[in-house]
């Protein structure tokens, strides 16, 4: 395994100290890039979209639970899968106590086209109390790019997604995870930003932990090379799985 150079304590602490101005240089970067972010344009949201959750049909601003803020993940768990996606599960262990963000007038919604039933039942399954609704099979997830089906149109640049996902070994069929983000002024509904496969990074915080030691995520595209051959995404596991692939 190719391992990081062995070196004496000064030495280390001259390397680290000359990182540490890469690493405020891109927290300032990352300052003026969320920045620009708020800046963005929105959209209005007219379209009558209709969920299903524990307290029947819902609206999408119903979904705001009367909060100015929503934020959706588009968790994949398709209608004829039999439990949700590895990864999005991976995410969602990683979402804190929901109490903070509605601290910031902010709500945070799980969003799937499987049917209400199975999306709860994997939800107690899974130990998890987040909001989960399902699309059904509504326009949501289609209009917001997250399923696919040529004769709803889908809009070209999520094709670029997949087949860069497609070239780093992952195939996300029918189905794709990513993030969207509503406002509300009174009973208006506005759409602010999406973001989608590897946007998603930042929200994951077992990846934030990994990209902080020598080894990384511990797959193969990383840099430096030499360090793991597992392809991407390869090691993710629903969490009980672990243990069940271990014995």
């Amino acid at each position: 395994m190719n391992l990081p150079d062995v070196v004496s304590r000064e030495e280390w602490l001259l390397a680290r100290k000359g990182f540490l101005a890469k690493e405020k240089a891109f927290t300032r970067a990352r300052d003026a890039l969320n920045a620009d972010r708020r800046r963005l344009p929105m959209v209005r949201v007219e379209k009558d979209y209709r969920f299903e959750g524990l307290e029947g049909s819902a609206t999408l601003l119903d979904l705001f639970d009367g909060r100015a803020q929503l934020i959706v993940y588009h968790f994949m768990f398709a209608p004829d899968w039999k439990k949700g996606c590895q990864g999005c599960s991976l995410l969602v262990d990683n979402i804190g106590h929901l109490a903070h963000l509605h601290a910031r007038n902010t709500s945070l919604v799980l969003v799937s086209r499987a049917e209400l039933p199975k999306l709860l039942a994997f939800r107690k399954h899974m130990g998890w109390t987040l909001p989960w609704y399902s699309s059904d099979d509504g326009d949501f997830n289609y209009d917001f790019h997250v399923s696919f089906d040529e004769s709803r149109a889908p809009i070209e640049y999520n094709y670029r997604n997949r087949a860069e996902l497609s070239k780093l070994g992952v195939d996300v069929g029918d189905e794709m995870h990513g993030l969207s983000v509503f406002l509300r002024d009174g009973k208006e509904v506005f759409h602010t930003y999406s973001t989608y496969a590897r946007g998603t990074d930042l929200l994951n915080g077992t990846f934030n932990y990994l990209d902080l030691t020598a080894l990384g995520r511990q797959e193969a595209w990383e840099e430096p090379k030499g360090r793991s051959t597992a392809r991407t995404g390869g090691w993710w596991r629903r969490h009980d799985e672990y243990e069940q692939e271990h014995a």
